[in-house]
């Protein structure tokens, strides 16, 4: 899937499918994408995992993403609210989760969604309180400047929210409380990742 130009479309969020992509265990055979979009994390994850769901809220963009990627199971729905049919070894989440108010509430609904031994993965967008955090802001400035003039900025057609109500230090409290034990860390290019394996 690429640009117009013939360049692999690249954004923000596309340049952290990777960190979803590596933490996929071995064997998993399901997957999750929360938030899907325009479906391109689902159609990723399809590649390494027999079965992948994707759930968006949005009915325009899914349709978008139905009709340009195949063998995927487009949900349209609210996860917090929807019933789905198993667990999965998979749960993945990229710049969604801003998009919801109640942070332990949805940490808490990825893990129940999570089959034991399975994976959390997400990727999310945060405000900067702290000094430090405000430096790394700076250095994703750069990055971005270089990186959409290296390979140019594909703009997605999903909704977007700006600014983030979350600060990362919102983010990390509730992963801490929710997810005991679980990876955080701050991102350049404005975005945190979360990673926590759910105990067998």
């Amino acid at each position: 899937m690429g640009t117009g130009d013939g360049r692999p479309r690249w954004n923000h969020n596309i340049h952290y499918h990777r960190l979803v992509i590596e933490a996929v265990c071995s064997g998993a055979q399901n997957a999750l994408d929360v938030g899907t979009g325009n479906g391109l994390l689902a159609a990723e994850l399809r590649a390494r995992v027999p079965v992948v769901v994707a759930i968006d809220a949005d009915a325009a963009v899914l349709a978008e993403a139905r009709e340009e990627i195949g063998d995927v199971d487009f949900v349209h729905g609210d996860v917090m609210t929807h019933r789905f049919e198993t667990r999965f070894d998979v749960v993945a989440s990229i710049a969604t989760l801003h998009h919801l108010s109640d942070l332990d509430a949805v940490f808490a609904r990825l893990s129940d969604l999570t089959e034991p031994g399975g994976v959390v993965v997400v990727v999310g967008l945060a405000r900067a309180t702290r000094l430090s955090e405000y430096a790394k802001s700076l250095v994703g400035v750069v990055q971005h400047r270089w990186l959409s003039w290296r390979r140019g900025y594909w703009e997605h057609s999903a909704p977007t929210a700006w600014p983030p109500p979350h600060s990362y230090s919102d983010v990390r409290d509730s992963v801490q409380r929710v997810l005991p034990g679980a990876e955080f860390r701050q991102l350049a290019l404005f975005r945190y990742a979360v990673l926590w394996r759910k105990p067998s």
